[in-house]
């Protein structure tokens, strides 16, 4: 998909940090996942498939499970999974999963609040800034594997959902995605429209990532893509791309 230096990977990092901040997920051990998620879409090994749970609760509680064994080292998967290239920052990453300093987060997400909330029930929000990480992987997966409308045969499940596609800045164009897995822009059709590839296509201008030159060929011609992922550093799309 694209290539950075190991400087701005290092900011990415933070800028991740800092935004995802009590809900911050390990880039390590997400990337694993996702890597495992185009290699098993929609099967018994797909770490985040809807189709194996009878509501969303269910289907975070298995990717919690095996996100932390991934955190943890304690039950990696086979090495095709992490033999390329995966950021890590092991000191940020103890720093920031760290229990205490999610709490800190959560006290200053909730300040805000007490400061600036016009009444009581903006204080609803909360758990969704608590959770922020997992509610967007968890609506990305269950209804980018179950509602909409589907551009190409992948062999499994995934869905293009519009317009939500473009309100979730692309990530609901899973269809598409999982056609071409490394393919910056999620949209295909005329009416589909992913903003995060034009943030990315103008941070390719300036220098701070390369965008690695697509063949499209073997897609126009309708053979199956390689979804592995590619050599070299690498810095995943935000949290799905």
């Amino acid at each position: 998909m694209y290539t950075t230096s190991k400087g701005w990977e290092r900011i990415f990092y933070l800028s991740t940090w800092f935004t995802q901040g009590s809900s911050y997920l390990v880039p390590r051990a997400y990337g694993v996942m996702h890597r495992m998620h185009h290699v098993y879409s929609d099967t018994e090994k797909d770490p985040h498939s809807p189709h194996f749970f009878k509501d969303v609760w269910g289907m975070m509680m298995h990717t919690r499970n095996i996100y932390n064994s991934f955190v943890t080292r304690k039950g990696m998967p086979e090495a095709q999974f992490t033999k390329e290239y995966l950021p890590e920052w092991d000191r940020l990453d103890r720093f920031a999963d760290h229990f205490a300093t999610r709490i800190v987060f959560g006290v200053m997400y909730t300040l805000v609040y007490v400061l600036f909330a016009p009444s009581p029930w903006w204080y609803l929000l909360l758990p969704i800034h608590f959770l922020m990480g997992p509610v967007q992987g968890a609506i990305v997966n269950w209804c980018g594997h179950k509602y909409g409308y589907a551009n190409y045969k992948n062999g499994d499940h995934s869905k293009n959902s519009e317009p939500w596609g473009i309100f979730l800045l692309g990530e609901l164009f899973q269809n598409n995605h999982h056609k071409q897995g490394d393919n910056p822009n999620f949209a295909r059709k005329w009416f589909e429209l992913d903003p995060t590839f034009y943030v990315m296509r103008l941070m390719n201008v300036v220098g701070i990532i390369k965008l690695k030159k697509m063949v499209p060929a073997a897609v126009a011609a309708g053979h199956p893509v390689d979804k592995k992922p590619t050599a070299g550093k690498q810095v995943a799309h935000p949290v799905e791309h």
